[in-house]
């Protein structure tokens, strides 16, 4: 073969490993393309799965976001705390902690769950004349006892009663045949409602009925025609509802705000609720109810539920705006809370642990090495510190030398961890730490006083009713009917609070009828933290 064959060959040979180290490196990129692709399906399955798994947690796992197991070892994640702690800021404290043993609860008597009932009692005689006669001598045997044999509770179910009251006219009999007769008749006291035959107690039991029950107006309206024969229209009883509100309640509710506005410790919440007629606005329109309440301050509970449009803060911020400046305020992480100027603003740590318990991925509920599980076990931490202090009866002074010595290295490491906690962008448990870190800047407020809470758990036990009851009235037909509902929701849920029995403090008001022109004097004796009510109120036992 020739120089010059050879030489084509050999350039040919080049050629063809040219095309194929170019072939090679085309399929290369092909497969890398296609094996990145592959991790993005995987990575997006995954995804797809937890929030599979989250809906069906929410929607038929439990509510509660209670750890049911410890976690093994779950102390030694804390365990060098102990080395650090400065004993000489703590004051002596003495303190007897009887150990703890469990026993099986007995069994409730009947005098323990009815002793409060009237007690009727019914002599049997269901013997035959021929079972009284001695079987053995044939004498007639005689009674030597009793004994209670059985129990039984009896339903009576409501009554409702006319009451007609009779006015007595009297005339002058000297006066009668002359030209000015003298007449009188007995004056009658004013009705609850003008031109109505709504009385104190039937009022309370429609109210009590709509916002203790959650049972609408249209079903009590069906519930009086078919167990009593009546009919009382649900448009009537909305109308009781607001003249009560407008009249009698909203004096009450506005002496609750003057006493409200001199606590320094503070709880808010909000959450939606639909009118239908609001000027300019369309049905669908979202509203909101805000709930503000009094904190963990040791004096009577206040709790006042107020409709608004929206949710813009200075809901907020208006109705605080005579509260001492430097209050404390506890609420979620809405930033419409920020309006509250002169307020020094506490986290919920509740909020922020249920974020990470929801980034915890199917089947790794114990699995340390997972960062949402650690997340979860700091707040867990903070909890348990603060569950055993209220176990021993501190006294406020204590629990803050507790929280200062306990809690303090643990939300400062909490801290240093979620900034350096590394996170993929659009996940769950990067949700939990942008929630977190939007929240860092009041972490440690609630170490400043022992008197702020952990955890805006107050409130939103305080809003459970009204979010009940939203399931089955589902909205207010007007602004008058949402305001007056969240007056009676305000003294429902305050007399509740105060441990007084809430349809009866109900039925106390509309017979008391407060004004407008009472003094805070007069307002306070009608309260229910005074404790002339609480006897008149007490709850039942």
């Amino acid at each position: 073969m020739s120089e010059s064959a050879k030489d084509i060959q050999l350039l040919e040979l080049k050629d063809t490993i040219a095309q194929l180290n170019n072939l090679i490196k085309n399929q290369s990129e092909i497969m890398a393309g296609l094996q990145k692709t592959i991790d993005n399906l995987r990575l997006e399955l995954s995804n797809k799965q937890s929030e599979l798994d989250y809906c069906k947690a929410k929607l038929f796992g439990a509510s509660s976001e209670k750890s049911k197991t410890p976690f093994p070892g779950q102390l030694n994640l804390f365990g060098d705390m102990e080395d650090d702690r400065t004993p000489e800021l703590i004051e002596a404290e003495d303190i007897e902690v009887t150990a703890h043993k469990r026993t099986r609860k007995k069994k409730a008597t009947y005098d323990e769950l009815f002793g409060s009932l009237p007690v009727r009692q019914v002599k049997l005689d269901n013997l035959k004349p021929e079972e009284l006669i001695c079987p053995n001598c044939g004498d007639k045997m005689a009674a030597i006892g009793t004994e209670v044999v059985r129990t039984e509770v009896i339903f009576h179910p409501a009554t409702l009663e006319r009451v007609e009251y009779i006015a007595t006219t009297y005339e002058c009999p000297s006066c009668k045949l002359t030209e000015n007769p003298y007449f009188i008749k007995d004056n009658d006291a004013k009705p609850l409602v003008p031109h109505s035959y709504v009385s104190a107690s039937l009022a309370t039991h429609v109210m009590y009925s709509k916002f203790i029950n959650a049972m609408p107006y249209h079903r009590q309206e069906k519930d009086f025609f078919t167990q009593y024969g009546i009919k009382i229209s649900r448009g009537t009883m909305a109308h009781w509802t607001i003249f009560c509100a407008k009249n009698y309640f909203a004096p009450m509710l506005d002496y609750f705000h003057r006493c409200l506005s001199k606590r320094k410790y503070l709880c808010a919440d909000e959450t939606p609720i639909q009118v239908l007629k609001e000027k300019d606005r369309r049905p669908q329109t979202k509203s909101y109810i805000w709930l503000f309440r009094s904190g963990d301050d040791g004096m009577a509970p206040i709790i006042i539920y107020k409709y608004h449009p929206t949710r813009n803060g200075d809901a907020a911020a208006d109705f605080f705006k005579n509260n001492p400046d430097g209050s404390y305020i506890m609420a979620d992480g809405y930033a419409g809370y920020n309006k509250l100027k002169d307020f020094n603003r506490c986290c919920c740590y509740a909020h922020i642990r249920r974020y990470f318990i929801e980034a915890i991925p199917k089947g790794h509920e114990k699995d340390f090495t997972n960062p949402a599980v650690q997340g979860m076990l700091y707040c867990n931490k903070l909890f348990e510190y603060e569950r055993s202090y209220r176990e021993k009866g501190l006294s406020y002074k204590q629990i803050y030398n507790r929280r200062q010595r306990d809690q303090k290295p643990v939300v400062e490491a909490f801290l240093s961890w979620i900034n350096n906690a590394p996170t993929t962008k659009g996940t769950r448990f990067d949700r939990a730490i942008t929630y977190a870190k939007n929240q860092s800047s009041y972490m440690m407020t609630y170490l400043e006083d022992s008197h702020c809470s952990i955890s805006n758990n107050m409130s939103e036990n305080s809003i459970r009713p009204v979010t009940v009851g939203r399931k089955n009235w589902l909205f207010c037909d007007t602004t008058d009917g949402a305001d007056a509902s969240m007056m009676v929701f305000s003294l429902l849920e305050t007399a509740r609070a105060n441990g007084i029995n809430p349809y009866k403090y109900l039925e106390f008001l509309l017979e008391s009828r407060p004004n407008e022109k009472m003094t805070d004097e007069q307002l306070d004796s009608l309260s229910p933290w005074n404790e002339n009510v609480k006897q008149i109120c007490q709850n039942n036992s």
